[in-house]
């Protein structure tokens, strides 16, 4: 169960990192829509991390969330912002999700 709440924390800071996104395109009434979405994510975000953390250890749980969340910020930059999905790129992604396997197999 705490897993399930771990990787739900690292989706809320995917989300909250789309809404940055979304909100550095666009002006006024708009602008604090996405902001508000940011903020609410990100409460919830850290507010998952906290309770995952009740039974997964600290030393494994953050590193997951944040990887989570940086490979999603990746991939919701590459396939909704269009940001370039060079070799280098997608090499250092792999890396960091073989990492982040490799964390929760020895936890």
């Amino acid at each position: 169960m705490y897993w399930i709440i771990l990787i739900v924390a690292g989706l809320c800071e995917v989300g909250f990192t789309y809404c940055l996104g979304r909100a550095k395109e666009v002006a006024g009434t708009e602008w604090w829509t996405w902001i508000s979405a940011f903020a609410v994510l990100y409460v919830l975000s850290a507010v998952f991390l906290a309770k995952a953390t009740q039974t997964i250890p600290l030393g494994t749980a953050y590193p997951v969330w944040t990887g989570i969340g940086a490979v999603g910020a990746v991939l919701v930059g590459i396939f909704i912002f269009r940001e370039p999905a060079t070799f280098w790129r997608l090499f250092f992604l792999t890396t960091l999700i073989a990492s982040i396997i490799g964390l929760k197999a020895l936890s």
